[in-house]
């Protein structure tokens, strides 16, 4: 069976770092298998302590009385040089609820009032990008309200919020750089008719 055996630091960084895993292969042999996590001790990482806690928190709003727009940011990312369409999205802080990292991130991000809608497990965390990250995310969903503004974002922060509809979502589907997550959620707004986040109250009594 595979396993990990062990995991030394390999860097020291203050938002995300680079760890070594002692890696036992399911024949026995072993190798070691780099891994980006935004744990700062050894002792943290998923594979090490088996837990699952939310590192960061993505929010699907949904905005207008129409309910037929939704809440993203384009953000220049610099892993690709380029600007990205994301819904908005931050750390979870220590000791901090997922649905108040949420509130507190679309605030922050996108000057807009969540109102959390229940989403069951559809809350819960779940893994990003497994190949070479422990991290995992929870989604907050919600209804928005307020006058987007980018006056709460950090001075490092390069981010436009935008209020798409159905038909903006497709162009951003065709045309531009979207983050995987973003893109199948925005193909699920453009094919439901109605209210996008009633789809959650089936998952009401899967608790999490």
């Amino acid at each position: 069976m595979s396993q990990v055996k062990g995991a030394r630091k390999l860097t020291d960084n203050p938002f995300l770092n680079l760890y070594a895993l002692d890696a036992v292969h399911r024949d026995g042999s072993s190798s070691l298998y780099y891994v980006a996590s935004r744990m700062k001790e050894t002792s943290d990482l998923k594979a090490i302590a088996h837990h699952n806690r939310p590192n960061g928190v993505i929010l699907y709003g949904v905005y207008g009385e129409g309910r037929d727009k939704i809440v993203l940011v384009r953000q220049y990312r610099y892993p690709v040089g380029d600007y990205v369409y994301e819904f908005p999205a931050g750390l979870v802080e220590f000791g901090e609820d997922l649905v108040e990292a949420g509130i507190r991130e679309m605030q922050e991000e996108t000057g807009l009032l969540l109102t959390p809608k229940n989403a069951g497990c559809a809350s819960r965390p779940f893994f990003t990008t497994v190949g070479m990250t422990d991290e995992s995310c929870g989604t907050v969903y919600g209804y928005c309200t307020g006058t987007p503004t980018n006056r709460n974002q950090e001075d490092s922060e390069d981010i436009e919020v935008i209020l798409a509809d159905r038909e903006e979502c497709k162009r951003i589907l065709k045309e531009e750089n979207v983050a995987i997550m973003c893109a199948y959620m925005l193909m699920h707004f453009i094919n439901t008719p109605g209210d996008p986040l009633a789809f959650l109250d089936a998952l009401e009594d899967c608790h999490v």
